[in-house]
């Protein structure tokens, strides 16, 4: 492999780690409800299936949304031509429009500072570029989404340093951890640049409240730093607190003293659950990151054909209301009906409010409280339950035995299943550790496997878990989660 360049060949992509490492395993052996039921369930990618009979519904009232109908045909030729990569203007205009709707219109966004990119993946290596050089630094709270090595690092060479959140408090970020992080990277000469939050979190399901942000960015005006805020899951708020962007702070001027230094990182992947489309956004109150930022963007545009069909989408000011409105009901419901399932056999999870996953607690079923303890966990539950969960040190989580697992990317049956093979697994495993013998502790495995090979004759009560949505397909697109 000499011919091939170092950054080609590194490591950088993340690919080997645990996270990915699920991926692989479902792909190798993906549950279908008939042609393999003893397959694994794909609860490792964080995408939003729950309201696509609303875009189906939409897509086929609106034919002359797409060029590629005999409605909108006649566009063709307007479309399929050379577009200014400052994107189309109507996409410009209708994506700052539903930015603001999404965030209870308490701010505006200006359509000439936003830039489109491949999905958040793009955004987020294009803001990189621009405000960091190779060995500069960004501080990132943890938790935190295991793409970002990827997304942040690989080609930009930076550097991510952790920000410690502690179960504790629940994980929120606290200025002394700030200022600790901050204090690491200055005795290690880490020239620190800017700060990342993701907000809602991803993996924790949670909303940053007002006074941590307010914190955040006096933090980072005092430190002459940048702050990246991740939103993508800002549409996926389905109980209080309501959500609150990082562009409310930047306008009280009282509080932010230089908005050059506000990036927003946003996308149509998580809210609206096109990630295929590969529709990311950078919003930046610096005109000079803008101008770089649509430079950069040449080599990540959004296709001109999509950005005609989300504008006109979005435009639909009664389509928008009725979906955002409709995928938080779903998501609330989903999201109550997976979380009491885990409750019966006693998992807890970190109370959430947002996002397409849940933050499971199984440090008590972890034989000793260590990493390799989570990963040896983790095995069992990927090999013999045949789940794909994410194991907490792969969002580099502080404290071992906490899970990321999504439930939003599955029909109504196949939740049923995978919650039964959570209870049935648990209910084992409990067993098993009362018994005070080192026989039947090493017996434990395969008493685990042979059980779930029967798992198809073990089928929930349909009072423990019901609801009337199950439309979904269940294709899974490994863009970004």
């Amino acid at each position: 492999m000499e011919f091939l360049s170092k950054i080609a060949t590194n490591n950088g992509h993340g690919e080997n780690s645990s996270y990915f490492d699920g991926w692989k395993a479902y792909d190798s052996d993906p549950y279908h409800p008939t042609n393999n039921s003893h397959g694994v369930i794909q609860m490792g990618l964080a995408e939003n299936q729950l309201c696509f009979d609303l875009i189906q519904e939409w897509v086929e009232n609106n034919p002359k949304a797409s060029i590629c109908t005999p409605e909108g045909s006649n566009g063709f030729k307007d479309i399929a031509i050379y577009q200014d990569y400052h994107g189309l203007p109507e996409f410009r205009n209708a994506v700052a429009r539903f930015m603001e709707k999404v965030r209870g219109n308490k701010v505006k966004f200006n359509p000439d500072s936003i830039v489109m990119s491949g999905g958040a993946t793009g955004a987020h290596e294009t803001l990189a570029f621009c405000l960091a050089d190779p060995g500069d630094a960004f501080l990132v709270p943890t938790p935190y989404y295991p793409g970002y090595d990827r997304d942040l690092r690989w080609r930009t060479g930076i550097q991510l340093l952790p920000v410690v959140c502690e179960s504790s408090n629940d994980f929120k970020i606290t200025r002394e951890a700030l200022e600790d992080a901050y204090g690491k990277a200055q005795e290690a000469n880490i020239k620190v640049k800017g700060l990342i939050l993701n907000n809602p979190s991803n993996p924790l399901g949670t909303v940053l409240d007002r006074n941590t942000l307010t914190d955040a960015v006096r933090f980072i005006d005092e430190k002459n730093i940048h702050l990246i805020c991740d939103e993508i899951y800002s549409a996926t708020v389905f109980n209080e607190p309501g959500f609150i962007s990082v562009a409310e702070i930047a306008e009280e001027g009282v509080v932010c003293k230089n908005r050059d230094l506000i990036h927003i990182v946003y996308s149509l992947s998580k809210d609206l659950g096109f990630p295929g489309f590969r529709v990311g956004i950078i919003y930046s109150y610096n005109d000079a990151v803008v101008n770089c930022a649509r430079k950069m963007s040449s080599f990540g545009l959004v296709s001109t054909q999509t950005q005609h069909l989300i504008a006109s989408m979005l435009s639909d000011d009664i389509f928008v209301e009725k979906f955002i409105d409709e995928s938080a009901k779903r998501l609330a419901k989903r999201h109550g009906l997976f979380t009491r399932g885990l409750a019966k056999v006693g998992i807890e999870s970190l109370k959430g409010n947002a996002g397409l996953y849940c933050w499971m607690d199984l440090r008590r079923l972890l034989k000793e409280p260590t990493f390799e303890a989570e990963m040896e966990l983790w095995h069992v539950i990927i090999n013999e339950v045949k789940l794909n969960v994410s194991p907490g040190v792969s969002f580099h989580c502080s404290e071992p035995g906490w899970f990321r697992v999504c439930f939003a990317n599955m029909d109504d049956e196949t939740m049923r299943i995978a919650v039964s093979r959570i209870h049935k697994f648990v209910i084992q495993t409990t067993e098993l550790d009362q018994a005070p013998t080192r026989k039947q502790y090493k017996r434990r495995k395969l008493e685990i496997s042979l059980s779930f090979r029967r798992l198809d004759e073990f089928k929930m009560t349909p009072r423990m878990l019901s609801s009337p949505h199950s439309h979904m397909t269940s294709p899974l697109v490994r863009a970004r989660t």
